[in-house]
């Protein structure tokens, strides 16, 4: 069992899942949205993507549309979704320091 403390500032963790099966929006299409909470502040992030998007693709616009704003994360919790567990994300998650933890491994009573 994985034990997070409630973090002390902003964007320290956050909360990822997909939301798929949307209707297709805008000029691109979009049919799913990554939806990133922090979990001290409570503010989400909403991105959109194609549901057939790669892990490097998920990644690039983590890099581009939040870390490169909020700074490194130290704990991110979703679900086992191959595109946050891939080689490729697992990988960078080890260079930046980000700890990454499944639902599967903690209760909502540790969730706060």
């Amino acid at each position: 069992m994985i034990h997070i403390r409630q973090p002390k500032s902003p964007w320290e963790v956050v909360h990822m899942d997909w939301v798929t099966a949307l209707p297709p929006s805008g000029n691109k299409s979009y049919n799913a949205c990554l939806v990133i909470v922090d979990r001290y502040s409570k503010t989400p992030i909403f991105l959109p993507f194609h549901k057939d998007d790669t892990a490097m693709n998920t990644a690039l616009l983590l890099w581009s549309r939040v870390i490169s704003h909020t700074g490194l994360l130290k704990n991110i919790i979703s679900d086992r979704d191959p595109k946050f567990t891939s080689a490729l994300c697992t990988n960078l998650y080890r260079c930046f320091g980000t700890n990454y933890h499944s639902l599967q491994h903690i209760t909502l009573k540790q969730m706060g």
